[in-house]
């Protein structure tokens, strides 16, 4: 279901929470916690748990950590479905370091409060944001299946 424009929801649709179900680009904006900017990261790890609550996962020096501590409010802006969608929440640090994960890395939950459609008038997305893992791809897959399996617990 694409939103009508501006149209704003308080849950994520089926469709979006089936969209967070594979490695996706998603972008999260935090407020700095040093001085009071937006702060834009990119981070992949993420998952859908209902239409009320998503989970992703950072390194534990992550300057994303410290700056949910000093305010949780966060959006998460992903591109697919043909749109652009920002998804607003407070975001709650769950678990750092995360037990099950041969990393350093923190859980972190976001309570969805709004979504909305921010794709510019006139426009959709004709193909999606890709990337590549540059490290050792057996290495990556046995990384995100710890993480993935630690974010849902």
């Amino acid at each position: 279901m694409v939103l009508a424009k501006k149209e704003q929801i308080t849950a994520l649709t089926d469709e979006l929470s089936s969209y967070l179900e594979g490695e996706k680009l998603v972008l999260i904006a935090t407020v700095g916690h040093d001085v009071a900017v937006p702060n834009v990261n990119a981070i992949s790890w993420v998952k859908s748990l209902n239409e009320k609550k998503i989970r992703f996962s950072v390194t534990t020096n992550s300057r994303i950590i410290e700056n949910i501590k000093a305010n949780p409010g966060v959006v998460l802006n992903l591109i697919g479905l043909e749109t652009v969608y920002s998804i607003q929440g407070n975001a709650s640090i769950l678990e750092s370091p995360m037990e099950g994960v041969s990393l350093k890395l923190a859980k972190i939950e976001v309570e969805v409060e709004q979504v909305f459609e921010s794709m510019f008038w006139g426009a959709k997305i004709t193909q999606e944001p890709e990337y590549e893992k540059t490290y050792n791809p057996e290495k990556a897959k046995e990384l995100d299946e710890e993480v993935y399996n630690a974010l849902m617990k």
